[in-house]
């Protein structure tokens, strides 16, 4: 019953506050200002708080892995340093000088050994030798074996004998390798070894929390050093083998070292500590952290954590582990003796309380910060909430009574100076001007009405213009095509023609008189193939103009151009192409008239096809003269901004029947252009850059013409209209369309 009646309170709550958001500005407002408060900082603080525990993890993970590897390190120079050790002692003069040739007491102690009875060494100067040299180099025991891997000669108070060739290192020894490894040696062994060494090597386990069960009580074994060298005589013949080694239970000192070397003094800041640590299984032999006060932690255990990861799993732990007492930033990695077992662990790490209270002290402090900022900032906020929410809602009042019909109501004055108050004016100002702009706007239909239809009429002239412009373009298309069909019908007619003719001649020369009853026929005939050749003649005339030019005459390369621009301006139109002249040049020049506006109409309609989507036609004109600066004659030149040429086409542009409008036309345009301007002693270059544009220079000879046309009558040149058309040299007829359909 309760719970019902809570849930129903609950959602009539709910439904009031969907209400007054949906209705009210002021709810809006106030909630567009706290949210970002309220759900934006905790969002934060939630943010920044895994981000910072994230990259604290990563942080201290990363100082421990370097840690690690610097203790591994120094831990590998510690067991290469009793190898090299070995070494230096196996090349000594004085142990050679204390070698003598005896029996094999290493074998003798082997068969005592099996027989069940005390073996005990016999003294020797080699043996007391040993016994010296071990102390000098600081080494826990040192035997000499003999070629076959059996104690020989060891030092004072060792009783070890018999083969020693079951470990690796001996073995490789006796093969000719120096070698060196982590082994373990039961407590038996170490008593023969040394009894000091049996001694140091046991320890009482400690209870320790979070280590894993065990029922053992003490740890009898010994975790060692263990190296071999082979020794050699002058001869480099084998005479033995070198066997000692350091024992790690205990040995501080190795610790102690790799603690100084990995956390030097300062450098762990806020009071940290660091430690370091050598297992044996999962207990501490070689420790200096600290069980209580100036008491080592000998004979504690890992956790079982890491004993698991590390002992069990063969990997590297590098996080927080619990150390003894307390939580440790820690890393450990396995430690394999010589058959490649898992037998201990070297521990490096650091005490992680400091750095915990840190980051709670920095997070702490970022989220009271924030806490005040926000409590701040709502204040600020409803402040400046206020100052917005009460002019629009004087507004909304106002809209209300004039849609009651109170035509007079207004905002009046309000305190804000911001946008909001300058929009209450405002709005004021505009209820005072409707009645105004009604007015306004009834003129305003009327004269739009207006232009409607003024505009409609210019459309409909406009169409009918593009209309007339495109019936011209059809019929420009078709003359071309007309063009092209009579060439090659005449040529076609004349091959037969000629035939007629000829076979009527050689029939007038065999009748001779005979031929004179069918004579009239016979001149009908001629006739009429006389008529025919006319007919095919004007034809031609009519498809290659260019063919039957007239003879050459001085002409005004400028009004050339400008006829030109009259025939193509359909087309220039057609493509929105601009046009640019720049007529520098004021000579004349002696040619064809007619077949300089064939070259100038090819290369000008060449342009505009290279333009399809519109562009820039710039034409000009230029002197061109010699090196000495005598008169050579005059330039035309023609530039596009079109896609321009690749260089593979460029190069075959005057071939003839070479063409990049495949469906288009014949690739006769250019050559012909070529051609035209070889027969008058001109020539024509083109440049292109793939994506600027093409432009063709005309470069034509001023031959007997090369004067200044002031001295015509008139004075000069005439005008230029927009499309060229020539105020004296009027080329062109009323309409000025081209039917030419040059093509590159």
């Amino acid at each position: 019953m309760l719970i019902g009646a809570a849930w129903r309170r609950l959602c009539g709550w709910c439904r009031r506050g969907r209400t007054l958001f949906r209705e009210s500005v002021r709810a809006k407002l106030l909630f567009m200002v706290m949210a970002p408060l309220f759900l934006g900082v905790p969002t934060l603080l939630i943010l920044v708080w895994m981000w910072g525990s994230e990259t604290y993890h990563r942080l201290l993970t990363f100082k421990i892995g370097a840690d690690l590897v610097i203790a591994h390190e120094y831990f590998d120079r510690v067991k290469q340093g009793t190898v090299h050790d070995l070494t230096a002692i196996a090349l000594s003069s004085r142990l050679h000088a204390n070698l003598r040739p005896a029996p094999a007491p290493g074998r003798a102690g082997g068969a005592a050994a099996a027989a069940g009875t005390s073996f005990q060494p016999r003294e020797t100067p080699l043996g007391a030798y040993l016994d010296a040299i071990k102390r000098q180099y600081g080494l826990d025991f040192l035997f000499f074996l003999d070629t076959d891997g059996y104690v020989g000669t060891v030092p004072r108070g060792s009783s070890i004998a018999g083969s020693r060739a079951r470990w690796p290192v001996v073995s490789a020894a006796v093969s000719g390798t120096p070698q060196v490894a982590i082994d373990v040696f039961d407590a038996a062994e170490l008593g023969r070894m040394d009894p000091g060494l049996k001694a140091r090597a046991h320890l009482p386990l400690v209870p320790t929390p979070a280590a894993a069960p065990d029922s053992r009580r003490e740890e009898t074994r010994g975790l060692a050093i263990h190296a071999a060298v082979p020794v050699y005589d002058a001869e480099q013949h084998l005479v033995g083998v070198l066997e000692g080694g350091v024992l790690l239970n205990g040995n501080l000192g190795i610790v102690d070292r790799i603690n100084g070397i990995v956390y030097r003094e300062g450098s762990l800041p806020l009071g940290s500590q660091g430690t370091a640590t050598l297992f044996l299984g999962d207990t501490r032999i070689a420790t200096n952290v600290h069980l209580f006060e100036g008491q080592r932690a000998l004979g504690t255990r890992v956790s079982k954590a890491v004993r698991d990861k590390v002992l069990g799993q063969g990997e590297t732990w590098q996080d927080r582990a619990f150390v003894v007492s307390d939580y440790y930033v820690s890393g450990y990695e396995p430690l394999h003796d010589s058959f490649g077992e898992r037998v201990g662990m070297l521990y490096v790490g650091f005490l992680e309380a400091p750095f915990r209270l840190a980051k709670w002290v920095a997070m702490v402090t970022l989220f009271v910060f924030f806490a005040v900022i926000s409590i701040a900032g709502a204040v600020l906020s409803l402040s400046w909430a206020k100052s917005i929410f009460e002019p629009i809602e004087r507004m909304n009042r106002t809209i209300q009574a004039i849609e009651s019909g109170d035509a007079a109501a207004r905002v009046g004055a309000v305190d804000s100076r911001d946008e909001i108050g300058s929009l209450a004016g405002k709005f004021d100002h505009l209820l005072d001007s409707l009645s105004q702009q009604r007015d306004a706007l009834k003129r305003f239909a009327d004269d739009l009405d207006r232009k409607v239809a003024e505009r409609t009429l210019a459309l409909e002239e406009a169409n009918a213009t593009l209309r007339q412009a495109q019936a011209q373009l059809v019929m420009s298309e078709k003359m071309v095509a007309l063009g092209e069909l009579t060439a090659g019908v005449a040529h076609e007619i004349n091959n037969p023609v000629a035939v007629i003719q000829g076979n009527l001649d050689v029939l007038r020369e065999i009748l001779g008189p005979a031929a004179e009853p069918v004579m009239q026929e016979i001149r009908l005939i001629d006739a009429q193939v006389r008529r025919i050749q006319q007919i095919v003649t004007r034809l031609l005339h009519f498809a290659r103009p260019a063919d039957f030019a007239g003879r050459e005459e001085v002409v005004d390369p400028n009004a050339v151009i400008a006829d030109c621009l009259v025939l193509t301006r359909h087309n220039l139109q057609k493509r929105a192409i601009a046009v640019e002249q720049d007529f520098a040049t004021r000579r004349q020049v002696t040619f064809n008239r007619n077949e300089l506006q064939q070259v100038m109409v090819n290369l000008i309609v060449n342009a505009v096809q290279a333009m399809p989507e519109g562009g820039t036609l710039r034409l000009s004109t230029a002197d061109w003269n010699e090196a000495d600066g005598s008169a050579a004659g005059v330039t035309l030149s023609v530039r596009d901004s079109g896609a321009g040429m690749a260089p593979e086409v460029l190069s075959r542009i005057f071939d003839p029947f070479f063409t990049t409008k495949k469906a288009e036309g014949t690739g006769l345009g250019l050559s012909i252009t070529y051609a035209i301007l070889e027969r008058h002693g001109g020539r024509i270059t083109v440049t292109s850059t793939p994506g600027a544009g093409s432009e063709f220079v005309v470069w034509l000879p001023c031959g007997l013409a090369c004067y200044d046309p002031q001295r015509l009558p008139g004075g000069g040149p005439g005008e230029f209209s927009e499309f060229g058309e020539f105020s004296e040299f009027g080329g062109a007829d009323e309409t000025g369309e081209a039917s030419m359909s040059p093509e590159r």
